[in-house]
């Protein structure tokens, strides 16, 4: 008997959340976990912050090459946030996949599900804290945001659980570890399904 041939696939990997799920730390454990997946590098229109380099932290753009880019159909998804914007450069994207990396985007639900039209081999898992308190507990812990900031956050995790059924996968990040660990089985048991393992017949 002959062994079929099996592929190494990739594909995107996308992780929303509200804020303050730990969507970022996840992502980072994961990349870190998996030596063939690659953190996903945004463009965005705003201003570098110290030490971020081009190309690394960010593809830094003016507003009108943004704007071109995207008319032009150059970016995989794109959304404003706070008054800039923020987008997946889709050549970018695509090359990193033709490299065999699977690649991670911690984004926005609703830039989740534009990238999955664009991407449908894409796997996406949605982030939850363990409740609605436990979150804005964690959003005040930061001391960062004043309490109108929390409110605007809070209503946006609302707004965002409503898109939870059109992902494949929720973590509840009740511990650091046990969420990064789940997180990685499932991005390990998906590079190993069947039907993305077999040369597609034709």
């Amino acid at each position: 008997m002959i062994l079929p041939p099996l592929q190494e696939p990739v594909f995107p990997i996308v992780v929303s959340g509200p804020s303050g799920a730990g969507k970022t730390v996840l992502c980072r454990r994961l990349v870190r976990a998996l030596p063939w997946t690659v953190r996903a590098v945004t463009a965005t229109t705003r201003p570098p912050r110290r030490n971020e380099r081009q190309g690394v932290s960010y593809f830094f753009y003016d507003e009108k090459s943004f704007q071109e880019e995207r008319e032009r159909g150059g970016l995989a998804e794109w959304a404003e946030v706070h008054g800039h914007f923020y987008g997946t450069p889709r050549a970018w994207l695509e090359q990193k996949l033709r490299e065999g990396l699977c690649v991670v985007l911690n984004i926005d639900v609703q830039g989740g599900l534009v990238l999955r039209r664009a991407f449908p081999e894409a796997v996406l898992v949605f982030v939850l804290p363990p409740s609605l308190e436990a979150l804005e507990e964690r959003l005040s812990r930061r001391a960062t945001d004043p309490p109108e900031e929390i409110a605007r956050r809070m209503r946006a995790a609302l707004q965002e659980l409503d898109s939870l059924p059109r992902y494949d996968y929720v973590v509840v990040n009740r511990t650091l570890p046990a969420a990064a660990t789940e997180l990685v089985s499932i991005v390990r048991a998906e590079r190993v399904r069947v039907d993305r393992r077999l040369p597609a017949r034709g």
